[in-house]
């Protein structure tokens, strides 16, 4: 069975930086399991964004510098990343820059690979999760895609919940919720 597991957005900023939570940082452990136990390929998401963001939409709706590429902030977090280093070893590892929420790019690459099964996780459930489960949703709506809430957390645990319920609603799988 083919497998995909996409790893939004674990960077420094949504962590522990700018946007940073203590949901976030509870997660990270459960990401690293997560990655270190699968089997199969692997892509990873960035929230990429240029020193001009405040003059972007985003930025005049969240105000707040994040993700700069090239920033320490930009980068993901250290046992994310040294998780995936190890993990290129015995599997493929693909990397995406994306200037927004969801990933048009993402939805591509999957609708090429059609891959049985794709499970979602990672920062943050309301934004960027929920914004990209939805385009692959869109892009294979006859696939199998779960969200692992337990490797998920949202800007607020209220938040957190909504997106969830979203999914759910959206046929997208649950997983320890």
């Amino acid at each position: 069975m083919s497998k995909v597991l996409v790893v939004v957005d674990m960077q420094n900023d949504f962590i522990d930086g700018s946007l940073g939570t203590n949901e976030a940082c509870q997660i990270v452990e459960n990401v690293v399991d997560k990655i270190n136990r699968f089997d199969g390929e692997i892509i990873a998401t960035y929230d990429t964004h240029q020193v001009n963001y405040l003059e972007t939409a985003e930025g005049k709706n969240l105000p707040v510098k994040h993700c700069i590429e090239g920033t320490k902030g930009w980068e993901l977090n250290p046992k994310v990343k040294d998780a995936l280093e190890q993990k290129e070893k015995t599997n493929k590892i693909t990397y995406i820059k994306k200037p927004t929420f969801g990933s048009v790019e993402l939805g591509e690459i999957l609708l090429a690979k059609n891959p049985e099964e794709i499970e979602l996780v990672g920062l943050c459930t309301d934004i960027c999760v929920v914004s990209n489960a939805l385009i692959i949703k869109a892009n294979l709506p006859e696939t199998l895609i779960s969200v692992d809430a337990s490797c998920c957390a949202g800007v607020t645990v209220e938040k957190h919940k909504a997106a969830i319920e979203t999914m759910s609603s959206c046929q997208i799988k649950i997983k320890n919720y």
